[in-house]
């Protein structure tokens, strides 16, 4: 195989770009920062009277991009306009043109929010409670995935396309993502960072679990009592450092390693002595072959709640020894607040530049500093300090943790070589489609041709009904919504297939990689109609932490006990392909062992209404298209791993690969160019053929604009008189982002019925030209049975 990742290919950032409370650009971010100057003050845009707080970080700076993602419409949405403004800066100051220095096709984007276009969602839920029909844009808005389509389409960028959500460690994620795409060959450069913008939603939830400060966030200080949320985007440019030498690009640090682990302790708040956040400290250390002692500077998640900023301050301990004690640890929230999903790649953007200063940023608002902390806040401003090297934490709901390892150029540290190359192969699967339960309910309903879903209002929908004790006890099940229910149910059964569920350490050693398209759009909308209704009062706590895309991985790791990597991929329809892919990537990087990839979707009123109200799906393509709810989930294993267990082996992960048609929200290349790039690179990366495929697990679902595309590249690519082309989805329906799990349960039981064991390539696309194709190859049978 030819995708085996080079753990010494370097990772450079070549350009930041940054629209925050202190300005519209990564400079006046950067000054106002290393000045101490607070930022945070009483906000305007939105009502604020109702809520613990009246300040927050809020973005005063004009914000209007050249990019129209909306052409016909008069609507926008503000976390959209920070990304594309940040993107902007970013792009323009690293000189580089698309095309002419760098192949669009080697050019990708990862894109990471929490919160993404629910302020659209906001806006349209009034005006429908208001009796009015809202502009249908504003739908589209929504998914996280649409920031990074709107990313590749405004600078024509047709590499991989990734949008991440981890709640308030999202962009962190997106940058140890990015990282691994270079790392694996499949881009030269990434343009990665977050956005998020204000929402009542937000405030109402923090204020109803009792999180906000009624003055500016005071982190790691004794008397602090809450968090400032904050908004606005920051994007960085990663090139291979051999791009950059190529191109001249300019050189502005090093993105050497990551850590991610998950807490498995609590929806809300981290383990009290910081045990998951060690671990990824001590990770993105192991993997950028660093030791504690060349750590001078951690910029901290510190959040200013009290539980937080004591457990990040043992964390650092716990991970950094005796070397804790001469580390400055800083929050540059307590200028600007919490950005949440875009908080990593800004405190990012800040530890990059601290690098190339020498200047260890502030904690402006620390006084009195709490001995449970005890670390150095650098209070007031900023501190001269030689740094050649630097950590940035960040931490989110569900307990994702994430740490990233920055150097200056030629400072210490290098990439780790990781633990060898290894095949990747599925070693147990867990179901739960309309079909029933079980992969096997699965394959009998596509092979008798049961066309699952019925007809409601003008859609047609394929409901999933399943045992919920098998996501935990009555207890347990009343802190999860059905799309968290789906996942642990899935997960449960993947692991008890792959014999895994008996082994507290295999699972404790496992991580979580989930992909959702739809996501928590159950609780979202719970929470958030009382709140645009009754006001800030009608709050629900216990429902406000489900309402991040990664609640469900969350419960995951709470109800299973897993404690490896965690991510949360949210590319729309291919949200599971994404997942299996950054999954795959990480494994043949060595970062874990074993990733449970669930893929899990479920229904909302206003989810299936926005669905009615796109043109898209309009009264024919419905009568055609079957949307569907499932929970599948897929052990991803090295062979070594599975061989040392005795693990069942039932396909072997070739290889991904992913491509995007950079049209822009809902829109698809008609030639195909897209998908067809995208099987074409999968191919090659495997060294396989298109004569080797035995069959092709299309993507195609109903839609004529995105089925037509698709076929015609096929065509392109394979001899289709020799070559199956199977459309599950057509039968089955389209189960959003788990897609590529549902032809990969079948494939694998094709395998077992049809006798056919050949490699199969796999289509997964997201409504917006977002094209990932996975190649995968039957398990060698026994000797018993293949008769050598």
């Amino acid at each position: 195989m030819t995708d085996v990742p080079d753990p010494a290919v370097g990772v450079v950032i070549a350009a930041v770009g940054a629209i925050t409370p202190h300005g519209g650009s990564a400079e006046a971010l950067w000054e106002g920062v290393r000045a101490g100057q607070v930022a945070i003050a009483p906000v305007r845009r939105l009502p604020m009277d109702q809520y613990q707080t009246s300040v927050g970080g809020e973005v005063t700076e004009p914000c209007k991009p050249g990019y129209d993602y909306a052409p016909g419409s008069d609507t926008r949405d503000l976390s959209l306009d920070f990304a594309l403004t940040a993107a902007e800066e970013a792009m323009a100051s690293s000189g580089l043109r698309v095309g002419a220095d760098i192949p669009a096709e080697r050019w990708g984007v990862a894109y990471a929010t929490c919160h993404a276009g629910w302020r659209s969602a906001e806006l349209a839920l009034r005006q429908v409670q208001e009796g009015h029909a809202p502009d249908w844009h504003r739908y589209t808005y929504v998914p996280p995935h649409a920031g990074a389509e709107v990313l590749s389409a405004a600078f024509g960028l047709k590499g991989p396309a990734l949008s991440v959500n981890t709640a308030c460690a999202s962009s962190a994620h997106a940058l140890a993502h990015a990282l691994e795409v270079i790392r694996s060959g499949a881009a030269d450069a990434m343009l990665v960072g977050g956005s998020d913008a204000f929402t009542e939603s937000a405030f109402a939830g923090f204020s109803s679990l009792w999180s906000l400060s009624p003055e500016p966030a005071a982190p790691y200080s004794k008397d602090r009592c809450g968090l400032s949320l904050g908004e606005g985007s920051g994007m960085l440019l990663l090139l291979s450092r051999q791009t950059a030498e190529r191109t001249g690009a300019p050189v502005i640090a090093e993105l050497l390693g990551y850590g991610l682990s998950a807490d498995g302790y609590h929806p809300t708040a981290p383990h009290p002595e910081g045990e998951g956040a060690a671990r990824a400290i001590r990770a993105a250390l192991a993997s950028s072959g660093l030791v504690p002692d060349d750590i001078r500077y951690v910029n901290g998640h510190g959040t200013g709640t009290p539980k937080n900023d004591s457990a990040e301050s043992n964390a650092v301990r716990a991970a950094l020894g005796a070397a804790a004690e001469r580390t400055a640890l800083s929050s540059t929230k307590s200028m600007i607040g919490h950005l949440l999903g875009a908080a990593g790649a800004v405190e990012g953007i800040v530890t990059v530049l601290a690098l190339r200063d020498q200047v260890a940023p502030p904690t402006a608002t620390c006084a009195g500093l709490d001995p449970q902390c005890g670390l150095d806040p650098v209070a007031g401003t900023g501190r001269p300090m030689v740094l050649d090297t630097a950590l940035s934490n960040n931490f989110g709901f569900a307990g994702a943790n994430a740490t990233l390892a920055f150097a200056r150029p030629g400072g210490p540290g290098a990439p780790a070589s990781g633990i060898g190359p290894d095949e990747i192969v599925v070693t147990g699967f867990g179901v739960i489609t309309s079909a029933g339960e079980g992969a096997e309910a699965l394959w009998d309903a596509y092979a008798g041709g049961r066309r699952q879903g019925v007809a409601e209002d003008g859609l047609r929908l394929a409901r999933a009904e399943f045992d919920r004790s098998a996501a935990g006890t009555a207890r347990e099940r009343r802190r999860m919504d059905k799309v968290s229910q789906l996942a642990v149910a899935s997960c449960r059964a993947a692991l008890a297939a792959a014999g895994a569920d008996g082994d507290e350490a295999a699972v404790a050693a496992t991580g979580v990689v989930l992909g959702t398209g739809i996501g928590p759009m159950e609780s979202s909308e719970r929470f958030t109609v009382p709140v645009l209704s009754e006001g800030a009062r009608a709050a629900n706590p216990g429902v406000f932490p489900n309402t991040v895309f990664n609640g469900a991985a969350g419960h995951v790791a709470m109800a299973l006990g897993t404690k490896g990597p965690t991510s949360t991929l949210t590319s729309g329809h291919a949200a599971g392909a994404a997942a299996l892919g950054v999954a795959y990537d990480m494994l043949r990087a060595g970062r874990a062992e074993r990733l449970l990839v669930p893929a899990v979707e479920a229904f909302s009123p206003a989810v299936l209404e926005a669905y009615r109200s796109i043109p898209l799906f309009g009264s024919a393509a419905g009568r055609r298209y079957t949307l569907a709810e499932a929970g599948i989930a897929l052990v991803l294993e090295r062979r070594s791993s599975a061989q040392r267990r005795g693990a069942p082996i039932h396909a072997v992960v070739l290889g991904h690969a992913s491509a995007s048609d950079a049209c822009g929200i809902g829109r698809w290349d008609p030639s195909g160019d897209g998908v067809e790039r995208a099987m074409r690179a999968a191919l090659d990366r495997t060294g396989l053929r298109p004569h080797d495929i035995s069959a092709l697990w299309a993507n195609a679902a109903g839609l004529a604009a995105a089925d037509r595309p698709e076929q015609a590249a096929a065509e392109r690519v394979f001899d289709l008189d020799r070559v199956r082309f199977e459309t599950p989805k057509r039968v089955l329906g389209e189960p959003i982002g788990a897609g590529a799990h549902l032809s990969a349960v079948l494939a694998v039981g094709a395998w077992r019925q049809a006798g056919t064991r050949r490699p199969v390539l796999i289509n997964s696309s997201s409504l917006g030209g977002t094209h990932t194709s996975l190649v995968l190859s039957p398990a060698p049978l026994p000797v018993t049975e293949s008769g050598r």
